[in-house]
């Protein structure tokens, strides 16, 4: 996808990506609201600012302010504008998503700079993990929230390397990774999460704007297809800026499935 900037009339996102535009729209200004971008008593841009900014239209726009005012995060007063609510909704959920839910959501509210790309020997986890000693397509993105500017994500992905002609800079600019994906044939099976923390290296902490040492959050995916392991994906994050939700149903818990924590924890000799 082309970054938009101010002014842009480029449409970020396709309506064919699965999810109606309000309601993308819906999930970024009320992440908005819940992360304090947007504080309890502000404006929210008027409708044509939001058109501009998303590529969207007025009756998407107003749709999804609609939704924001029922859940209760906003208040619309007419001829002047829409306000955050001093307090918040109570008692709503928080919006069901599923994981390729966020993924277009993502997608919808960032826009993307490539930082690497190429065909390189993968780290011993990774080649681990993808059970290959090949070299593979590598891609390093930064991902800034569209809105802000500031940047959110940043994402390393092990991909085959017979993918490199289909995912060039170009594309990756055009088009999300899973999208391209599924246009190459690949269809996800499943995906195994994996949550750690560390400190920010010289490196990330330049590409996320924050102090090296400062604490972030990775998460470290392995997608499967066809039933093996097909990609391996790993996203950076800093806490100050997002968060992680993880959603069970009660059959879920009733299974103990897709949550279990590992203690790295070994005697002493």
């Amino acid at each position: 996808m082309d970054s938009v900037h101010p002014g842009s009339k480029t449409a970020p996102v396709s309506a064919s990506a699965g999810v109606p535009l309000h309601r993308q729209l819906f999930l970024v200004l009320h992440d908005e609201i819940e992360r304090g971008v947007l504080a309890p008593g502000a404006g929210l841009p008027t409708e044509q600012a939001l058109c501009q900014q998303f590529g969207v239209s007025r009756i998407t726009v107003r749709r999804a302010l609609a939704d924001l005012a029922e859940h209760g995060y906003i208040e619309r007063k007419h001829g002047v504008g829409s306000f955050v609510r001093e307090r918040g909704p109570a008692n709503q959920p928080t919006p069901s998503r599923s994981y390729l839910d966020g993924l277009r959501q993502t997608q919808f509210e960032t826009e993307v700079e490539i930082i690497e790309l190429g065909v390189r020997r993968a780290p011993p986890s990774v080649a681990e993990a993808l059970q290959t000693s090949a070299d593979l397509l590598h891609v390093v993105r930064l991902r800034r929230q569209r809105r802000t500017g500031e940047p959110l994500i940043v994402s390393d992905v092990w991909l085959p390397a017979t993918l490199a002609d289909a995912l060039t800079e170009a594309t990756l600019r055009r088009k999300p990774l899973f999208e391209l994906l599924k246009g190459q044939g690949v269809t996800v099976d499943r995906v195994r999460h994996e949550i750690t923390a560390e400190i920010a290296g010289p490196r990330n902490a330049q590409l996320l704007d924050i102090a090296i040492g400062a604490a972030l959050l990775r998460i470290n995916r392995l997608i499967f297809a066809a039933g093996a392991a097909h990609h391996y994906q790993s996203v950076l994050l800093s806490p100050t800026r997002s968060r992680v939700l993880l959603s069970q149903s009660s059959d879920e818990l009733e299974a103990a499935d897709g949550l279990a924590i590992a203690h790295d924890v070994r005697p002493e000799p």
